[in-house]
């Protein structure tokens, strides 16, 4: 069953609808005759592009900082070597794209399967490869090849690409069968497979790598058929202009690195889900988090930091346990030493809200003494790893950086130098010597990780409203249309 916390992540398809949507201007023209060629001339003088997607993690959401995610960079970027503004419709699923892209213009880009032959869309070159892969519900147990879905109540996103690998399947299995839905989203989908609605799923694999953190009842199980190409959409007969800008965009950024630092970004952060525990961490964001939330916050309103961040920082030091000791007496929600708490003037270490304060406060002394040529995310990662091992080993591994030839002030190029705290070749050649340089390596990871699931999980409470506000019962079936087995 979900948690809580999962059922702020889902809501019905016209609830989200209604609370996706967005248009960063307030028209979206549509198009009359426009002569061959014309098309991107007609953008250009209108001084915006409008790119038809989809409120998902995957491609576009409001992040941290503003509008963020995979496909929205891309559309971001490309928006600003065309010199015009980007005009957002996000309020599609994936079946709803191809006919705003055909009926609206201009560019259609929402994890998009490259099908050639689609009347009246033409297709970019491909930007990455998506790998359908079947997931299934824990506890379901010999699912292991395509033959072993026979039977099962199997669900997939009409119009996501995934179908392609399902009706070859069927080629090899007539009895195959399965449900579609050009409603729901892949966080829906995987929800129905979770509480019971479906055995299984067809995704794609990076959609699985970012949805999987809110639901850990539902299995990775294996990949199915060939991978797809994402492209990008456009309508056909109103030039090749947009086309080849795009193309020629598109081309310079895979051959840049751009995208692949891109992919890596979104899409490379697999591997943490279960360095961190994911089930542990969604029980403790349940059970334990909002007994401390206001004293997190009111922390932040003291530091300037955000209370989610501060929240990340205690979540690492003692999973917000506040009778957690070390065995070398480090103790409290925070972890604070005990030079630290009469530094901070914290009296009582095991007291929540001490601890809280002061360890905000000493994270925010920590960024104020360092160099005034650190700045942004820089300096709050360099920061969060003196909290870890100290201001005078990190000072070290800053010489350690220069020495190699590399930015002291860049955090990247500290975290390389700070487990050669931990060789005698390097640690002798600073004050404060040895240090677990490792530690605050993987410390500072951690935070950000766990912030960006605090963050995600906050955001996904405001954007959806609450599953059991609208229950859903075995009339959600209804929201798939069934493909049935071959006479």
């Amino acid at each position: 069953m979900l948690t809580p916390i999962c059922r702020h992540f889902i809501a019905r398809s016209s609830q989200y609808f209604a609370l996706t949507a967005i248009a960063l201007l307030v028209m979206i023209p549509t198009f009359s005759f426009i002569p061959e060629g014309e098309h991107l001339g007609q953008i250009r003088e209108r001084d915006f592009i409008t790119v038809h997607t989809r409120n998902t993690p995957t491609t576009y959401y409001e992040g941290r900082h503003g509008p963020t995610g995979f496909e929205y960079e891309l559309m971001r970027q490309f928006a600003d070597s065309l010199g015009v503004s980007l005009n957002l419709d996000a309020r599609h699923h994936a079946g709803s794209v191809l006919p705003a892209v055909r009926d609206k213009g201009d560019l259609g880009a929402a994890a998009l399967p490259l099908l050639p032959d689609t009347p009246g869309i033409l297709y970019t070159r491909p930007i990455i490869n998506m790998q359908p892969l079947v997931v299934y519900r824990r506890g379901l147990y010999g699912i292991e090849a395509p033959s072993d879905l026979v039977g099962l109540s199997l669900g997939t996103l009409n119009g996501a690409g995934t179908s392609k690998a399902l009706r070859a399947l069927q080629r090899e299995h007539p009895e195959l069968s399965w449900r579609e839905s050009r409603e729901l989203e892949v966080a829906e989908l995987l929800a129905q497979v979770e509480n019971g609605r479906l055995d299984a799923a067809v995704i794609f694999d990076h959609q699985f790598r970012i949805n999987r953190l809110f639901f850990p009842d539902v299995e990775r199980g294996f990949t199915l058929g060939d991978p797809v190409s994402m492209a990008w959409a456009l309508p056909s007969g109103r030039g090749l202009g947009l086309l080849q800008a795009a193309n020629r965009f598109l081309e310079n950024l895979q051959q840049s690195g751009t995208l692949d630092q891109l992919v890596a970004r979104y899409f490379g952060h697999d591997d943490y889900l279960e360095y961190v525990g994911t089930r542990t961490f969604l029980t403790h964001l349940d059970a334990r988090l909002p007994r401390f939330t206001d004293d997190f916050k009111q922390a932040a309103e003291t530091t300037g930091f955000d209370w989610k961040l501060l929240a990340a920082v205690g979540y690492q030091e003692s999973h917000w346990d506040p009778d957690a000791v070390s065995p070398t007496g480090v103790r409290g929600l925070m972890m604070l030493t005990r030079p630290t708490a009469k530094e901070m003037n914290v009296d009582n270490r095991r007291d929540p809200e001490q601890s809280i304060d002061g360890g905000a406060r000493y994270l925010r002394s920590l960024m104020d003494r360092l160099p005034e040529e650190i700045t942004g995310d820089d300096r709050l990662y360099m920061a969060l790893a003196a909290y870890n091992v100290g201001l005078g080993h990190l000072y070290d591994a800053r010489d350690i950086a220069d020495m190699r030839g590399a930015s002291p002030n860049r955090w990247a190029d500290v975290r390389e130098a700070l487990p050669l705290l931990q060789q005698r070749e390097w640690h002798s050649k600073t004050r404060h010597g040895y240090a677990r340089g490792g530690e605050p390596v993987i410390y500072v990871r951690n935070i950000r990780r766990y912030y960006e699931m605090i963050e995600y999980v906050e955001r996904s409470r405001q954007q959806f409203f609450q599953l059991e506000q609208t229950p859903i019962n075995a009339d959600s079936l209804l929201m798939f249309e069934l493909v049935p087995p071959l006479d």
